[in-house]
C-alpha cells in the first residue's frame, strides 16, 4: 500500500476494481474522517490535499484546533506478567515505564524500516 503526505497528514491509497478508482482516508483521524478519491494518482493526491484544507479551513471558521493526525497518546492493554516484565526492566534502567516503552517502540520501527528500506 502507498502513502500520500501533506502537511503532517498522512493517508492511505487504496483501489477500487468495482469502481475504477483510487481512493484513501487520512490516517491516525478517528474522530475526523477525512477521505478523498480519484482516477489517477494526481487526482488522488489533489484530492487529498483539498480534504485536508478544508478540514484545516473549518476548523479555523470554527475556532478550534485542528486533529494532529496522531496524537502521540496510545493507550495499549497487556497481560499483566508483561506489564510486571516492563516495569522491572525500566525499573533497571532507572527511567519510566512510558520511557522505556516509548525506546522500546523505537528500536523495534527503526530495525523493521532498515529491512523493509521505509
Amino acid at each position: 500500500m502507498g502513502y500520500l503526505h501533506y502537511k503532517d497528514y498522512m493517508g492511505s491509497v487504496e483501489y477500487s476494481d468495482e469502481d475504477n478508482c483510487l481512493y484513501g482516508k487520512v490516517l491516525g483521524m478517528s474522530k475526523n474522517a477525512i477521505t478523498y478519491e480519484g482516477t489517477s494518482i494526481d487526482e488522488l493526491k489533489a484530492d487529498f490535499e483539498a480534504g485536508i484544507e478544508s478540514y484545516l479551513e473549518g476548523c479555523a471558521v470554527l475556532g478550534i484546533k485542528p486533529r494532529k493526525a496522531f496524537s502521540g497518546s496510545l493507550n495499549v492493554r497487556i497481560p499483566s506478567d508483561i506489564h510486571s516484565k516492563v516495569a522491572l526492566r525500566a525499573e533497571e534502567k532507572g527511567i519510566s515505564i512510558n520511557a522505556f516503552i516509548k525506546e522500546t517502540l523505537e528500536e523495534r520501527v527503526n530495525s523493521h524500516r532498515n529491512l523493509v528500506g521505509v
